[in-house]
């Protein structure tokens, strides 16, 4: 049968035409992200309720660079981590005290003009979040810190990073760029506004497999306590071998101790401290470990 004969047969031509091409074997389509449309929350059949928040900011500071944009989408799921319907939406603008900069407008697209004027809505932002049982964000570490300046709101919330709390490789992803899943999920879509960028993470999460949905061991991992571990006055020349084994540098700019650290599950905190005595100090040393829970991972 002849390729236009197949095509006039679909009742979606364009669709018909990407079943086709993708048939051959030889292609591998991308479609486009279609927003979810939102439903009352009062009609939702599950009660628990997630909100996906993304910022695009003046720059990477979070103490001096501001939020220009905020977007949030609501979502309501069940223990399994299942994933429900859209109950709620918001998405604003907002000037900042100085200039854009140009790398940030090249970023994102967000320029001086389109935010003259503009503010947060934050009584609607509020009205989202308050409800929560879960704040999700690709990359917590970066947006807790600017939605918390922004709005109280966020701060006694727990959160999740669907960065740092799924393991992608697991899945056989080669990297936790939201841009990459959505492409690796057959999608596509307008990255870089936030409430584009949440819409798409909501897909990326309810994508399932054979597995569970990445939204599902979100949650599970979200759910689990964890202990940082700052390896405090280690020897300088055991640096790379504390940066293989996971350990990350602080410089002390944040208040917090100038040294190595990790995080692991609370269940491995002692094997983590036998390896710093036995392979990094060489003594009982007493390293400062912090529990962390959803309630305070990722904060400033």
């Amino acid at each position: 049968m002849k390729i236009g004969a197949i095509i006039s047969m679909n009742d979606n031509t364009l669709e018909g035409a990407a079943r086709l091409l993708e048939a051959s074997g030889q292609y591998r389509i991308l479609r486009k992200l279609v927003r979810r449309e939102t439903t009352p929350w009062a009609l939702g059949q599950l009660q628990n309720v997630g909100v996906i928040v993304d910022a695009e900011t003046t720059g990477l500071d979070q103490k001096r660079d501001e939020v220009i944009e905020i977007g949030a989408v609501a979502f309501t799921y069940d223990d399994a981590g299942r994933i429900g319907d859209v109950v709620g939406t918001y998405s604003g603008l907002q000037q900042p005290s100085a200039p854009i900069p140009s790398a940030i407008t090249k970023l994102t697209g967000i320029t001086n003009e389109m935010v003259e004027g503009k503010a947060i809505d934050i009584a609607a932002l509020n009205e989202l979040v308050e409800p929560a049982d879960l704040v999700i964000a690709h990359n917590a570490r970066f947006d807790r810190p600017f939605c918390e300046r922004l709005s109280t709101s966020f701060v006694p919330k727990p959160w999740a990073c669907s960065v740092a709390e799924i393991n992608w490789s697991d899945r056989g992803l080669e990297g936790s760029k939201l841009g990459y899943l959505v492409n690796q999920a057959g999608l596509f879509h307008d990255g870089h506004r936030a409430i584009d960028d949440c819409y798409a993470l909501l897909e990326v999460l309810a994508r399932s497999a054979r597995e569970a949905s990445p939204f599902a061991e979100l949650l599970r991992s979200s759910a689990q306590a964890r202990i940082r571990i700052y390896a405090a006055n280690s020897p300088f020349d055991l640096k790379d071998v504390l940066k293989v084994r996971g350990y990350r540098w602080n410089d002390g700019g944040d208040g917090r101790p100038k040294a190595w650290w990790i995080e692991v599950d609370e269940d491995l905190r002692d094997v983590e401290i036998h390896y710093l005595r036995t392979d990094i100090y060489g003594w009982d040393a007493d390293p400062l470990t912090i529990r962390l829970t959803a309630l305070d991972r990722f904060r400033a």
